[in-house]
């Protein structure tokens, strides 16, 4: 069954028009002729606005592998059912089908489209994604951290085309065209100019019909990235930028306004299906986007939310106390949301009242649908191109080795690629390290022991590792004293990690207890805290393995950063994949470790 076509732009468009000069508070420029199509086209006081949308899908094009590729659903009795989705073959199906019927329908995603992609994007530069984005009629999107993993320079090329600099266009004839869609950077500005790096909103129209999109990053970006790929940038308060942004398309006559924010919560279920705003609005969610929710203006309708993989549906009150709706579709476009928002054509706003706000569900990207045929091609396109490097065997497993998809603080691929880490820099010459450290954000992927192409059940393909660490961090070895390293696995559980802790992957000999019933830093007892069975001497120097982006303090480990004699060594993929081939055969597949070396209690 062929896909949908994709619906002409000439229908809907996207009108960014005053954006930079609104930002430096002159008029905003005249609206472009026929963006109103007149009273002929209104047919009533009200109309439904369909608003679909997702976030981080980082690169999936193909269905992810392992736990990475279900969602959890709640069933009628109690127990819950595991559903394998997301793909964007499937994806675009969904939203096509989910579009009919719909003559006001927009799509839209609140950041990380691109970065820690599969090797099907990743090797090229994620150009495969932003192309797959173009043919799904994506309208807008909010900037994520991940898209700043190759810097400023680069993510403005992902938005106005161009081939990479280093790396040229990818196929003969065929120049890379850049987004159709605008990515929002409203609170992300040039510290020299003052200016957002890229569009702060954009406005969608059409048959009368405005609606404003305001696009924010995460205020702590910088905490979570590299340092090069943000520098001469500044990263601005989400709710000031938001609410700063709000006031200016009021002031254009735009008062129905949607923000799209990569900052998200954790629900009290993980399945995609749970009522959040039960026995109360929004008593199932926590974290940081529910107070952001909580004082964002009123002028806002509706938020769209990412970056913490979570799937929710919920209300939250706004500042004048009216129900408002603030969604997330998990990740990998294993998910998307359908909103319902009704404007009413007088007052040019959505209408929502004390008792009821826009109605919102999740819905599943099932893989028992049709694909999209041009998906298909896509993939079949870029494949093509990608086989000699992706499908190199490099190891070789006998189960699946859980790492993204991991529901325990220690996961066994974790401690693979702490281990291989450690085995990479351990040798004099190559660094001398004693012991290596991995943070959790950095696994982004399971090994699935099923085959995802034709190299055979247990083989694990350079593609396979490659969407696991798909970052290619340099091995840095420093130099750390035992008060040092225990200030690091305090800050795991403490200061910004307190509420979300980060914990670390540990080679083995690196033993502790994490006892989760305590509080901050006290999680970590002090006593327990062992290297090959040898209790943690604060006075002793240690040589330490890790990546450059932990080595430079990223994820709230700025222990590391005080870290001295630093040694560059080999990059994490590199050592990753040398340890898959070094340690297993087809006849002697390596097993899932069993992931206890930090214990933890309850």
């Amino acid at each position: 069954m062929p896909a949908t076509p994709q619906r002409g732009r000439t229908a809907r468009r996207l009108t960014i028009g005053a954006a930079v000069l609104a930002a430096a508070g002159l008029t905003a420029a005249t609206l472009p002729a026929g963006a109103d199509t007149g009273h002929a086209a209104r047919t009533g006081r009200t109309v439904d606005v369909q608003l679909l949308s997702f976030n981080d899908f980082h690169g999936n094009l193909e269905p992810p592998q392992g736990s990475s590729g279900t969602v959890e659903e709640a069933q009628p009795d109690g127990t819950k059912k595991t559903v394998p989705a997301g793909g964007v073959e499937y994806l675009a199906q969904s939203l096509r089908t989910a579009r009919k019927g719909h003559p006001y329908s927009v799509t839209a995603a609140a950041g990380d489209l691109v970065g820690a992609s599969p090797l099907l994007s990743g090797l090229f530069h994620d150009e495969p994604t932003v192309e797959a984005m173009n043919k799904l009629d994506l309208d807008v999107t909010s900037v994520g951290n991940h898209e700043f993993d190759e810097g400023r320079t680069e993510l403005t090329r992902l938005q106005k085309g161009g081939c990479h600099p280093k790396d040229g266009c990818y196929e003969k004839g065929r120049k890379f065209r850049g987004a159709d869609f605008p990515y929002l950077t409203a609170n992300v500005t040039d510290e020299k100019t003052g200016k957002p790096l890229l569009k702060p909103y954009t406005v969608w129209r059409h048959k009368g019909v405005k609606i404003g999109f305001i696009g924010v990053t995460l205020e702590g970006t910088p905490d979570i990235v590299n340092a090069e790929g943000i520098k001469g940038l500044k990263f601005h308060d989400e709710v000031a930028t938001i609410n700063k942004y709000a006031k200016v398309l009021n002031k254009q006559g735009v008062k129905s306004i949607v923000a799209l924010i990569h900052e998200g919560g954790m629900p009290a279920s993980t399945s995609y299906n749970y009522h959040c705003d039960s026995p109360g609005p929004g008593d199932g969610i926590s974290g940081p986007i529910t107070d952001i929710a909580k004082h964002v203006t009123s002028k806002v309708d509706a938020l769209v939310t990412g970056h913490t993989h979570q799937a929710y549906a919920c209300t939250i009150p706004d500042p004048s106390g009216r129900p408002r709706t603030v969604t997330s579709a998990a990740s990998y476009g294993k998910l998307y949301t359908d909103t319902t928002l009704t404007y009413d054509r007088r007052t040019r706003d959505i209408v929502r009242t004390s008792v009821k706000a826009p109605g919102a569900a999740n819905h599943v990207v099932d893989r028992t649908q049709p694909k999209a045929a041009d998906m298909t091609s896509l993939i079949t396109r870029w494949n093509k191109l990608a086989a000699p490097v992706a499908g190199r065997p490099v190891g070789h497993i006998s189960a699946d080795i859980a790492g993204r998809g991991a529901t325990t603080p220690e996961s066994p691929l974790g401690d693979v690629i702490s281990d291989a880490q450690l085995e990479a820099t351990a040798a004099d010459g190559k660094g001398g390290a004693q012991l290596a450290l991995m943070n959790p954000g950095g696994v982004r992927s399971d090994l699935a022991f099923t085959a995802s192409g034709s190299e055979g059940d247990g083989v694990v393909t350079y593609g396979e590792a490659f969407t696991v660490q798909p970052f290619t961090n340099m091995m840095n070895v420093v130099d750390l004293t035992g008060a040092q390293l225990l200030t690091a696995l305090q800050q795991q559980v403490s200061g910004p990690n307190e509420t979300s802790p980060k914990i670390l992957q540990v080679s083995k000999g690196l033993t502790y207890t994490l006892d989760l019933t305590k509080k901050g830093a006290d999680r970590v007892v002090k006593d327990t805290v062992k290297l090959n069975g040898t209790a943690l001497d604060p006075a002793k120097t240690y040589r330490v393995a890790m990546n450059e982006f932990l080595a430079g303090g990223g994820d709230g480990f700025t222990a590391f950063k005080t870290a001295t004699n630093k040694y560059v060594g080999p990059s994490d993929l590199d050592a990753f994949t040398a340890y898959l081939t070094a340690h297993s055969s087809a006849t002697n597949p390596l097993t899932p470790p069993k992931a206890d070396r930090i214990t933890v209690v309850k």
